[in-house]
């Protein structure tokens, strides 16, 4: 429930009151003395599915915003005449549950901190996250998404462009893409600094890394991240659910790809951070796409029907080419899963291979393990080696299983692959 406070300018006290004895809705009245030319202050509640329908109503009456209006929360409201009006605004649909678009747009600007905090917290964030990733440490990674200040941006820039409000488009935009420069920008001169004052190991290689690894060549799947944060992001702030959890899931989609992206960068591996800075853009793009979405699927429109029009063209532009562009990006995604198919299908092959020839001439052995070592040109990795680790009684020697282990495992791939077989003596059953 929402309390609303109106201060009622002068000469429109009878205009107000009729309006919301028009619409139901319960009252009360003070007088206003402060002499800056309102007569009156009126307090009443309303359903939060009914705050946008009345405050537009009152605006058509010539309540212009240079009156005070401010909307709070209200725990209980006892009244059977308020009863009546929830049943009036709410049948179960999805914009039932929204929040006013002047909520909407506050909102939006509470979640975004000035230029300056924003910078410092992402850029925190990106450290935290770079250091999670060099100590392959999930819950450092989940950390550094815990203090990114992304869902601000995000959510304004889509609100901004379904509302049709500039200002707000504008800076959600700026900060959203500064944030993730910065970020890759911070994780590079940490990495640079790891790198270059020997604080990881000597030979240390960021593919051996598995919390960098996978975020070197994404797949597919995660475009679901980013959509699924869009569409989460602003269904919480819609409804007035609490939006820091969905926050970390959009910090999830933005903050390690990007850490990621600058270790490559600081470790000389450029082509190896074309797949994480690919994914940062595309999320950054998927989400607000999801957002802006999600925003007119609800329900929202400008203030003014004037705009209606030209927003409602705009906003399809805007999405027509948003989704073009993920497109785009999404066949890069889509190639880097398809390599991943192809070498889960060569792991296949390989492995059927080997446990067929040991069955039909080595029954004495087993297979105990094959792995399948990735090259690193990435994005697109293919296989380089393959370790096959083989169990069999002890004094045994088999020399030409090696070399048949080869032919049966290479024929399988066009590319050069080296093959390695590692016996262990098994004793007993």
């Amino acid at each position: 429930m929402r309390l609303v406070q109106l201060t009622i300018p002068t000469g429109k006290r009878e205009t107000v009151l009729e309006l919301l004895d028009e619409k139901g809705v319960d009252y009360v009245v003070t007088d206003e003395t402060s002499g800056r030319g309102y007569t009156a202050v009126v307090y009443f509640p309303l359903p939060p599915s009914a705050v946008e329908s009345v405050l537009d109503a009152l605006h058509d009456e010539g309540i212009s915003e240079d009156a005070y209006t401010v909307v709070v929360d209200a725990e209980t409201v006892v009244s059977r005449r308020f009863d009546r009006l929830r049943e009036e605004y709410e049948d179960g649909d999805i914009e039932d549950d929204r929040i006013s678009r002047q909520e909407l747009r506050t909102h939006a600007e509470d979640l975004t901190p000035t230029f300056g905090v924003y910078l410092t917290l992402t850029i925190i964030s990106a450290l935290v996250a770079t250091a999670g990733l060099l100590l392959d440490s999930p819950a450092v990674v989940v950390g550094s998404m815990v203090i990114a200040p992304l869902i601000g941006p995000a959510l304004g820039a889509s609100i901004g462009t379904v509302l049709d409000e500039n200002e707000l488009l504008y800076s959600g935009l700026k900060h959203q893409f500064l944030g993730v420069g910065v970020a890759i920008a911070s994780a590079a001169v940490l990495a640079w600094v790891v790198r270059t004052g020997n604080l990881v190991p000597p030979g240390f290689a960021i593919a051996d890394v598995d919390e960098i690894a996978e975020r070197l060549a994404p797949d597919l799947l995660s475009l679901v991240i980013a959509l699924g944060a869009g569409v989460a992001g602003v269904l919480s702030i819609a409804t007035g659910v609490s939006v820091a959890l969905v926050g970390v899931m959009i910090a999830a989609a933005l903050i390690p790809p990007a850490a990621a992206a600058g270790i490559a960068f600081a470790f000389g591996e450029p082509s190896a951070a074309v797949g994480s800075t690919v994914l940062v853009f595309v999320n950054v793009l998927s989400v607000n796409l999801a957002g802006m979405i999600t925003l007119w699927y609800t329900g929202y429109r400008p203030e003014s029907l004037f705009d209606l029009e030209v927003t409602q063209k705009r906003v399809r532009r805007q999405i027509g080419a948003l989704a073009l562009v993920v497109l785009v990006f999404s066949a890069f995604l889509g190639g880097i899963t398809y390599s991943s198919y192809l070498v889960g299908g060569f792991e296949e092959d390989a492995t059927a291979e080997v446990e067929d020839l040991l069955a039909e001439d080595y029954e004495e052995l087993r297979l105990v393990n094959l792995e399948v070592e990735l090259d690193t040109d990435y994005p697109f990795r293919g296989p380089n080696r393959v370790v096959v680790t083989i169990a069999g009684p002890p004094g045994e020697v088999y020399p030409e299983l090696t070399e048949r282990i080869h032919e049966r495992v290479t024929q399988h791939t066009d590319d050069p692959v080296a093959v390695e077989v590692r016996y262990v003596e098994a004793v007993g059953d």
